[in-house]
């Protein structure tokens, strides 16, 4: 088969190199890819944006499958182009996309489904949003509407706090059209887990979970990222937990899509809090996570590819993936500054010296060479450095190790990924 895999990040980088793997892929493209891609795919310098140029070229080069990193083309309708053009895909058509696209969209969807959620409110005025936050006080959480890069969240532990978040947003515009409306919601206690499943529309299966850490400090402070590490699986979702979230949650989804008339093929990517009284819905995803993307695709001991087409073809049922024992955990480098302002064109070396390594794999996120062949920091999330192990703790032994054989000075990483799951389960035994 001829595939074509649209994105340039970490999680692009992980999809590649699982269907790289598959038996099935004869050649692989990437659009646009990044430096970690070009060794398993021939890239092409077409924006993961472009709709019509990915299409152009999925029906110039006949592909027969596309499959659809991030969150973007698919929320602006990538998916029901191919479908257009009579090209098959993996994701959620524009519609269907809006579970992530909106997180207005979403919530309203939950409060008709009766699926767990946050309370919340919706504003696009600023007054009525003030006063929202000053009658409920805090803490609380504000949220942009639409797509922010995973940055348009605050949870705000002081009503100033949240006042500031709300003007950052919709006066200062700084999420751009993503915040002409916010959503206001309240703050729940727990322990936070991602939970991913795969659906043809109608069924629905448990494709994996993972925990991540947003903050970009040490013990979880400082301002959210994208992501700065994640580990795989996660305790706090125990055999009778993803039952819980695949009966109260997912499977409602499903069905609600489906009855709406804009059913959801793809992957349902759920931000959860698990409370006291069970698990609730943070968020809804449209796609895979970065870097949760990066363990599953290192524990998926099954062809993905398979997974992937099914999705599309109303085959889940017959679909039951097989994962490895072993635990995951991946160490996010971002270059100096990240979140913030940083430095590109920086060098990074050291990386060849840990390909041998079958437990290890370092992901490429913001990457690129010159014309010398140098491998350079071409962003703020750079690399992901990802290790299997028998147990968490090995794991964690085995991706710092790693990154301690990476020779890049103006990278920098934090230092304790899964600290919570080790506590957790220091404290269980």
């Amino acid at each position: 088969m001829k595939l074509l895999l649209v994105g340039s990040g970490g999680r692009e980088h992980a999809l590649a190199w699982a269907l790289a793997a598959s038996p099935l892929c004869d050649t692989l493209y990437c659009a646009p890819g990044n430096a970690g891609i070009a060794q398993l795919a021939e890239c092409v310098p077409i924006a993961a944006e472009d709709i019509g140029g990915l299409v152009r070229f999925a029906t110039e080069n006949a592909i027969d499958f596309v499959v659809v990193g991030p969150e973007a083309p698919l929320v602006a309708g990538l998916v029901d182009a191919l479908d257009a053009a009579g090209i098959k895909s993996f994701g959620p058509r524009r519609a269907a996309a809006a579970l992530e696209g909106s997180k207005g969209f979403m919530k309203d969807f939950c409060a008709r489904h009766n699926i767990p959620t946050a309370a919340y409110g919706r504003f696009t005025d600023i007054a009525a949003a003030r006063a929202f936050v000053t009658a409920q006080g805090a803490p609380i959480v504000v949220k942009a509407d639409g797509l922010a890069a995973g940055k348009g969240v605050v949870v705000a532990m002081s009503e100033q706090e949240a006042l500031d978040a709300i003007d950052m947003m919709m006066a200062d515009k700084a999420f751009g059209s993503a915040g002409a409306e916010l959503v206001i919601e309240e703050f729940m206690q727990g322990e936070e887990a991602s939970f991913f499943a795969l659906s043809d529309g109608v069924t629905a299966i448990p494709f994996g979970n993972a925990q991540d850490h947003k903050r970009v400090g040490d013990g979880d402070t400082g301002p959210n990222t994208g992501g700065m590490g994640a580990y795989s699986p996660a305790p706090i979702v125990n055999k009778a937990m993803a039952e819980r979230i695949m009966a109260e949650i997912i499977r409602p989804t499903v069905a609600g899509m489906k009855a709406e008339g804009t059913p959801f093929t793809g992957v349902l990517y759920a931000g959860l809090m698990i409370t006291e009284t069970g698990p609730r819905l943070i968020e809804y995803n449209a796609r895979f996570g970065d870097p949760e993307c990066q363990v599953l695709m290192m524990r998926l001991k099954s062809d993905i590819l398979p997974a992937l087409m099914a999705t599309g073809e109303g085959r889940l049922d017959r679909y039951d993936p097989i994962w490895h024992d072993s635990a995951a955990l991946c160490v996010v480098m971002a270059s100096n500054g990240y979140p913030g302002s940083y430095k590109k064109g920086t060098e990074i070396r050291g990386l060849d010296a840990l390909a041998d390594n079958t437990r290890l794999v370092v992901f490429h996120a913001g990457t690129a060479r010159d014309d010398a062949g140098r491998l350079l920091a071409n962003g703020g999330r750079v690399l992901g450095v990802t290790a299997l192990g028998a147990d968490l703790a090995v794991a964690q032994k085995n991706a710092y190790d790693a990154i301690a054989q990476i020779d890049w000075p103006e990278g920098f990483c934090r230092q304790d990924i899964g600290w919570r799951a080790l506590a957790s389960l220091k404290k269980g035994n």
